[in-house]
């Protein structure tokens, strides 16, 4: 039967365990957030559910105590995860993806005082424990653990994922902290140890696929960059043809102009160099827009891809019209997702537009509040069956083809706040999808 002294000590022990945990969530969080010390009040209802709920399942269930201590700790995870997200007013995944860091920071903090006071009485530990989570968390702070911590959740591998990928680090050390019980006394300093290097490991290991992200994201922006300039300078060696095929017809129009003077017809000569000068304009506009537009595409990966898109295109000698008036800086679905979507629609749309005489492909970007618009054009010179155009392998191009259509149409199943349409008519084909951000 448990006794009074039991639940202080149980309330104790997860108080203790809680102030580590917030000490480190504010390592990996942000470290200048002082507002939320005035929200740490909130996290003492934590432990005090945490001890209530381990006497209710002693009560419960007495015999099993492992099945106690994984649904109280679970059960803790959950609390603290829904803190921090009210704390720092950020996502479930990510708070989630904090809490079980800290976790595990706290587990090896734990580990690291029964080491120093080879399990010594409660208020001891308690004491040498209160000392070793800011020297950690400094330690931690130095190394800039939270800044590479907080870039990893900011795309990666997905939140979730990575979410899931730290909660299996947090429960493996849940159950290393538990079988100490059944370490021999003698061994127990070596294997708190081997605890304490697991979660170096672990430390490092986010650290390295942070790092590695970070590499890959200044690689993909050195490409872009490249990519860039090329189509600068295609645009730039465009706009010097243009110039002097224009010196050369205003020069032959002027050179006509003294001998039409005395004939009348300064007025069709008006009207000529009128139509030769916005003619000129026109097409000089086009092809600033083309270079510049770009700019506002503010997501990389989808930058990328229409950056090689549109060079691609114009060696394919289709003429290619972006147009995004507006910064898009954020997409309710997965960015690689809509990439590919993005990457099926223009490479359709770039094969049908070069069976016409005058290829040509227009993508046109939109975001509003909440909501991203994206419409892609080209004409087709054939005719369209819209019950097939979804079949899988269908294609008016031969066997083996029409893969893509009906694959983007199983990614956006996956996204039910996104809608697709496609229409044909006048020999346009259009494409549509706008996706609304997450509620």
């Amino acid at each position: 039967m448990l006794t009074l002294e039991d639940y202080l000590t149980a309330f104790v022990g997860s108080l203790t365990a809680h102030a580590a945990l917030a000490v480190y969530l504010f390592v990996m969080m942000d470290v200048r957030g002082w507002r939320i010390l005035k929200k740490l009040p909130a996290l003492l209802l934590s432990p005090l559910a945490a001890s209530l709920l381990q006497v209710g399942l002693y009560v419960l269930i007495p015999g099993h105590v492992l099945v106690r201590y994984y649904i109280s700790s679970f059960a803790v995870l959950l609390m603290c995860t829904f803190w921090a997200r009210w704390a720092w007013r950020t996502e479930f995944w990510r708070a989630f993806s904090a809490v079980c860091m800290g976790g595990v920071f706290q587990v090896s903090t734990s580990c690291l005082s029964q080491i120093l006071l080879l399990n010594s009485e409660l208020r001891f530990t308690v004491v040498v424990y209160l000392v070793v989570v800011p020297i950690s968390a400094l330690l931690l702070h130095r190394l800039r653990f939270g800044r590479w911590f907080r870039f990893l959740l900011e795309e990666g591998f997905g939140q979730c994922r990575t979410a899931l990928f730290l909660f299996a680090l947090e429960a493996a050390m849940e159950t290393f902290l538990i079988l100490q019980a059944g370490i021999q006394p003698e061994y127990l300093g070596p294997y708190f140890m081997l605890v304490l290097a697991m979660a170096a490991l672990e430390a490092g290991l986010v650290i390295h696929l942070a790092q590695r992200l970070d590499a890959a994201r200044k690689a993909a922006a050195q490409q872009d960059v490249i990519a860039q300039q090329q189509l600068y300078e295609r645009d730039l060696e465009a706009i010097r043809q243009e110039v002097r095929a224009f010196r050369h017809d205003y020069k032959n129009l002027l050179a006509g102009l003294s001998e039409q003077a005395d004939e009348g017809e300064l007025d069709q000569l008006r009207a000529a160099l009128s139509e030769l000068d916005a003619g000129f304009d026109r097409r000089i506009g086009e092809k600033i827009q083309a270079s510049t537009q770009i700019g506002n595409v503010r997501v990389p990966q989808v930058r990328s891809l229409l950056l090689s898109k549109l060079a691609a295109m114009g060696k394919q000698g289709i003429n290619c019209r972006l147009e995004v008036l507006y910064p898009v800086e954020r997409i309710g679905m997965d960015p690689w997702d809509f990439t590919r979507c993005l990457g099926i629609l223009l490479d359709n749309a770039a094969e049908a537009a070069l069976e016409t005489d005058t290829p040509w492909v227009e993508i046109i970007l939109l975001p509003q509040k909440g909501r991203l618009s994206l419409r892609i054009s080209n004409p087709y010179a054939g005719t369209i069956n819209p019950d097939k155009i979804w079949t899988e392998s269908f294609s008016t191009k031969g066997e083996g083809r029409g893969l893509g259509l009906p694959s983007y149409q199983r990614m956006l199943a996956d996204y039910p706040h996104a809608a697709a349409s496609t229409s044909w008519a006048d020999g346009v084909f259009v494409q549509e999808l706008t996706v609304e951000e997450k509620a």
